[in-house]
């Protein structure tokens, strides 16, 4: 079965993921610039599907899967407006800017029975699906800290963006690139129980943050030391995971953060320098494809989606607390 996909936002993200819709086909598109909106569908042949108003394409009837790519302060309400029209979601990270507003969306599609999936797209890059693999094979033995960072340098005119206005953000480069981290991080170690840390305006004039320091940790005392920045002048990604028998790294995420590359380093029983093997993926990125095909998986099969909606709220919860702690943007998390 070819799901039918409406598309709500049709700027980057909305035209990647137009082009990125494996056991799907794009019948409809909705932007609120009609010019956006005509861009992305006229490729497709679309041009007279394409409305300014969501409403519109939502509640067509060769709609299967609703993918919501507009800005943050319209995540939420376009998620509930699909779930309401009875169809699945793919909405962006971070799906809404709170815990209070993405609540309402998982009890709604809970009870509607509909799949919500959360585009933590980065789950589906090459090198962290390998790390993945490593982890669960037991080669690292028990994990024990991850340290990640991650970030960009802004651009001319940056702080006057929609990113640098909480009321339509929700906050800073905390929420903007930070969820990914978090998302990451939650991914190997599970669930965090403590969270400490700060976000900060160093540079940017903007009532937002453009640096934020985390130490997240699990109940078992796993550790992530996580930095998110849009003050890293020279775009970078870098994640390391540390087991009790060995380490990954994971660095660069194509284009301009460099080649993606996996190092695994393995400890010997008699220490000293470790086996080291390296992996590049040099390809491009197709970790939106991978993404939208595991959630026709999903809608097929009747699985739960994994990052889902709890995935979003759990980096959510970390997300307020830290906004709450700095006094940056007012969180919602108890």
């Amino acid at each position: 079965m070819t799901l039918g996909v409406a598309i709500v936002g049709c700027g980057l993200i909305g035209r990647k993921r137009a082009a990125a819709l494996p056991g799907g086909t794009l019948v409809a598109c909705a932007d609120t610039d009609a010019a956006r909106g005509r861009a992305l569908a006229e490729p497709y042949g679309l041009a007279g599907a394409a409305s300014t108003r969501y409403q519109d394409v939502v509640t067509r009837d060769d709609v299967d899967v609703v993918v919501v790519a507009t800005t943050n302060e319209s995540l939420a309400e376009v998620t509930r407006a699909a779930l309401e029209a009875g169809k699945h979601v793919l909405v962006e990270k971070p799906a809404a800017r709170n815990v209070a507003e993405i609540d309402p969306l998982i009890a709604l599609s809970r009870s509607r029975g509909l799949r919500v999936r959360v585009g933590f797209n980065h789950r589906y890059h090459p090198a962290l699906q390998r790390a993945r693999e490593i982890v669960d094979s037991g080669m690292l033995g028990p994990l024990m800290f991850i340290r990640g960072r991650y970030g960009h340098g802004g651009r001319v005119g940056y702080e006057k963006e929609w990113r640098a206005d909480p009321a339509r953000s929700g906050g800073g480069e905390l929420i903007d690139q930070g969820v990914h981290l978090i998302d990451l991080a939650r991914w190997f170690l599970g669930e965090f129980t403590s969270i400490d840390g700060f976000a900060e305006t160093y540079f940017w004039n903007m009532p937002v943050d453009d640096n934020a320091f985390l130490t997240l940790r699990t109940v078992g005392g796993q550790c992530a030391f996580l930095q998110v920045s849009c003050t890293e002048w020279k775009n970078l990604f870098s994640m390391e995971i540390y087991g009790r028998g060995g380490k990954l790294a994971i660095d660069g995420l194509g284009g301009s953060y460099g080649i993606e590359k996996l190092t695994c380093y393995q400890m010997l029983p008699e220490m000293g320098p470790p086996d080291t093997t390296s992996w590049e993926y040099p390809r491009g990125d197709r970790s939106w494809a991978l993404e939208f095909a595991a959630f026709a998986d999903d809608i097929r099969s009747g699985r739960e989606p994994d990052p889902g909606l709890p995935a979003a709220r759990a980096a959510l919860h970390v997300v307020d607390r830290i906004y709450r702690t700095s006094g940056l943007v007012a969180g919602s998390a108890p």
